[in-house]
Order: C-alpha cells, then sequence, then structure tokens
C-alpha cells in the first residue's frame, strides 16, 4: 500500500456546489475507485484559501495503469466534466497533472 495526496485550488463561487456534489458521489464512481485499488479517500477544504487537499491510499501493484483505467471510466469522465470546472490547478504542478502531487515526508500508524 502507498499513500497518494495532492492539492488544487478551488473556484470562490463553487464552494457550496462543491460540497453539495461531494456529500453524495455517484456510486458509480465510487465504484470505478474502489475496483483500480483506490481507498481511504478523503479531500479537504481550506478556506479562505479555497484549497483542497486530497489524499488516498493506493493497493494495487500499478498504480499509472489504474489511474489511466479510472480516466477511461466514461461516468468518471462525466463526473470531472461537473468537478474541474471548478477547481484551479496550482502553479508549480508537474507537467501533465491536474491536481499537484505532494511528497509524503512523515507518516504515523
Amino acid at each position: 500500500m502507498k499513500r497518494y495526496a495532492m492539492t488544487i485550488g478551488l473556484k470562490p463561487d463553487c464552494i457550496d456546489e462543491y460540497k453539495r456534489i461531494h456529500a453524495a458521489v455517484w456510486p458509480s464512481v465510487l465504484a470505478t475507485l474502489s475496483k483500480y485499488n483506490i481507498k481511504n479517500y478523503s479531500i479537504f477544504l481550506q478556506e479562505p484559501e479555497n484549497r483542497l487537499f486530497g489524499t488516498y491510499e493506493y493497493h494495487g501493484s500499478d498504480h499509472a495503469a489504474d489511474q489511466r483505467a479510472i480516466a477511461a471510466d466514461p461516468e468518471t469522465q462525466r463526473w470531472w466534466e461537473i468537478t474541474d470546472p471548478m477547481q484551479v490547478p496550482r502553479e508549480g504542478r508537474a507537467a501533465g497533472e491536474w491536481w499537484a502531487m505532494l511528497e509524503e515526508v512523515f507518516h504515523l500508524d
């Protein structure tokens, strides 16, 4: 198992809607995440900076392949068509990243 963390901005006028839709994420999107080895996934909001922080555990053996499979899922694509316009990618993220990935520097179980 490997932990991943990431951050992205959230448009101020989208905060309420972002919270509302994440209170009832589509079951098909959740099933796809589970199918491709994503567990213990959380998203936190920091206000007033309007910064989202996401973290999840990956329980598979090929993260890149599973991420491609998630991205190819039609329901996940529809979900992202709703959520992506609400987000503001962070400066300094790596090429090809939407959410900027973070390096784990400490963990305690």
